[in-house]
């Protein structure tokens, strides 16, 4: 699971092979996202989960936003979880990089996923909603089943020792991504004069153990520029497809890499 030589450009009427334009192209302006979510460019994330928050401790009901709900992208996780070899639920461990509110690992655990579930997300009211929302949905453990954790990190600078700890200093069994590689696209920061997409690979990598997997969830890229971004080993998701300009597509593309 490396970087490829030469990162794709998310092209959905044609998938030419070329270099990575100047602008990457919001999901929101993008014909294949089934919703806009708000750009690190033109919204603060810390704003969007400190309205969440207010929002949650006067309804416990409304969690906050669920990302590619619409295309019920979560549940199809699971499911697709659920059939993959080698993945024990009771003890498989689980880090979810761009956990949000932690409906994700909320899934998974009411799937019985029940081993080391970690949510991570550089956003501290992020990590501090994905807590209460933990606290009132009653998942602080119990039994052989540890509680939900959830850290502020940052996956593109924070040291690795924040998440690579205890049973999992060597990695993880699952490592989550639905949306966030889609959230570093947008930015414009450069480190060494690469885009942070760029180096996104690189810094996954030592998250998932030696034959663990990473399993990403995209509204932005195509299955086979996915493809080229990681080096894929796994399955796919089936989403609803579409035909645009002769093309035929899905408006999600989720795809599960193996680290051999």
């Amino acid at each position: 699971m490396t970087a490829p030589a030469s990162p794709p450009t998310p092209s959905h009427a044609q998938r030419a092979h070329q270099p990575l334009p100047d602008t990457i192209p919001k999901p929101s302006s993008s014909i294949r996202s089934p919703i806009p979510p708000p750009s690190p460019l033109t919204c603060s994330w810390n704003k969007l989960y400190t309205r969440e928050l207010s929002n949650h401790a006067s309804d416990p009901h409304d969690i906050g936003t669920v990302w590619f709900d619409d295309s019920d992208a979560e549940a199809k996780m699971v499911r697709f979880l659920d059939g993959l070899a080698g993945l024990p639920r009771s003890s498989a461990s689980i880090l979810d990089l761009g956990c949000g509110n932690g409906s994700m690992l909320l899934a998974l655990r009411a799937g019985d996923w029940t081993g080391r579930a970690l949510g991570a997300d550089y956003s501290p009211q992020s990590v501090a909603l994905a807590r209460q929302v933990a606290a009132a949905e009653a998942l602080g453990g119990g039994g052989d089943c540890p509680p939900l954790e959830f850290r502020e990190w940052d996956i593109m600078s924070g040291p690795y020792a924040a998440v690579l700890d205890g049973a999992q200093e060597s990695g993880w069994d699952v490592v989550l991504d639905k949306g966030t590689f889609d959230a570093v696209c947008l930015s414009g920061e450069k480190i060494q004069d690469r885009r942070l997409c760029e180096l996104y690979c690189a810094r996954v990598l030592p998250l998932v153990k030696k034959g663990g997997v990473l399993l990403v969830t995209s509204c932005n890229w195509t299955e086979d520029e996915l493809t080229r971004w990681f080096q894929r080993e796994g399955g796919g998701v089936d989403y609803p497809s579409f035909s645009f300009g002769g093309v035929k597509g899905q408006t999600i593309s989720t795809l599960c890499f193996r680290k051999e």
